[in-house]
């Protein structure tokens, strides 16, 4: 007797979601091979067998400008893709992260009979808590990255289980520095400084000139310094451009393996807050971080926000482990002073090292990977195989 076929259907709505979407449908055809998928994704998702509903880049909307213009469409896409899921009955639909369209489409199918997981809790944490008492009878299981979250979501009456972070999974710590050194010829002795200024257009064109500004005044004070700017490829090209003009020329790299390959060989890293900090955690880079958005979002952010820190490993640590200079204190003098720091004092990376190592700890789950993990909890609701 052939082995029933049992439908799982994921919504990934951006980049980072299809990566998460991709390990995560690996991981459930681990322990069921026979199982078959639908839904929207990205080229991660289909290299696992997704064909997608359609292109996922419908979904990936970046700023409230962007985004309502195209409401109506947006609309049009939600009851789309709730008709198809309605259609398919799957065992389970997987909503990943892009809370802005999948709450919603969450919300759409509440009473349909239909097993609903979300996976990357929503950061109410961080701002707008009250927004918790609208999540109860969203999903029947949520995912959480951060070890910090299951307890945050407990004291609101929501259950919810920790998975581990996928940045145990990227290999960031895995580069290779002697290869980066020698494709880039760079010399031995030449001390490495990596750029990260976001995915975002909007927080490269924020960031970038400050960046510049930081590089000159602190290759003006360390010799031979090599600058590599990590970009993601939507906004690659526009880096390029801007950095065409600086003295001195960064590299400018794309890709995981790139990327990585710098982290091996860097002293030290400037980046903006957010997952990247995780990254260079891992990778144990001492890092400095720094952030600046428009004065209006700015001013709403001070009402808004709960939590001490924007970098994510201060928040995991409870304390600044990294500088954060943030809006008036994302200067060039303050950003350059900070890595000069970072390259001349053995002790002061040293004692980041040592707080990443313990940090990282946390981001693992009891048991496996956090991709095997998020797929145990998935199969946790699947009717049983016969």
């Amino acid at each position: 007797m052939r082995p029933r076929v049992t439908l799982i259907y994921l919504v990934a709505g951006e980049p980072s979601a299809d990566v998460l979407g991709g390990r995560l449908m690996a991981a459930l055809r681990q322990d069921r091979p026979n199982l078959r998928f639908a839904g929207i994704g990205g080229p991660r998702m289909a290299e696992q067998g997704l064909v997608s509903l359609f292109p996922m880049r419908e979904l990936t909307l970046i700023g409230f400008l962007e985004v309502v213009p195209r409401l109506l469409r947006l609309r049009s896409l939600l009851r789309q893709v709730a008709a198809d899921v309605r259609s398919h009955r799957p065992a389970v639909l997987v909503t990943i992260d892009s809370p802005g369209f999948t709450l919603r489409l969450l919300r759409a199918l509440a009473g349909s009979g239909i097993a609903r997981v979300h996976y990357v809790a929503p950061q109410v944490w961080a701002w707008h808590e009250s927004r918790v008492r609208r999540f109860p009878g969203l999903w029947d299981r949520l995912l959480c990255l951060l070890p910090f979250e299951p307890a945050f979501f407990a004291r609101h009456g929501v259950p919810a289980h920790f998975v581990g972070h996928p940045v145990l999974e990227s290999g960031a710590a895995s580069g290779d520095a002697a290869r980066f050194r020698t494709q880039h010829e760079i010399a031995p002795d030449a001390p490495v400084l990596v750029l990260m200024p976001g995915s975002r257009r909007g927080e490269v064109t924020r960031l970038l000139p400050i960046f510049a500004s930081a590089l000159r005044l602190l290759a003006a004070r360390v010799p031979n310094l090599v600058a590599a700017v990590a970009v993601a490829p939507a906004v690659a090209e526009a880096v390029q451009q801007a950095v065409a003009e600086w003295s001195p020329p960064p590299l400018v790299l794309t890709g995981n393996d790139a990327k990585y390959d710098a982290f091996a060989a860097a002293a030290c890293a400037l980046t903006k807050s957010g997952t990247s900090t995780l990254e260079l955690a891992l990778a144990r880079v001492p890092m400095v971080v720094a952030y600046r958005v428009n004065p209006i979002s700015a001013a709403i952010a001070r009402r808004v926000v709960k939590v001490r820190f924007a970098a994510l490993i201060n928040l995991l640590a409870g304390r600044e482990v990294v500088p954060e200079l943030l809006q008036a204190d994302c200067t060039a003098e303050r950003l350059a002073t900070a890595l000069y720091r970072l390259l001349t004092d053995p002790a002061a990376g040293a004692a980041q090292r040592s707080a990443f190592d313990e940090i990282v700890s946390t981001l693992a789950p009891p048991g496996g990977t956090p991709s095997q993990a998020a797929a145990h909890a998935v199969l946790e609701l699947l009717p049983p195989t016969r």
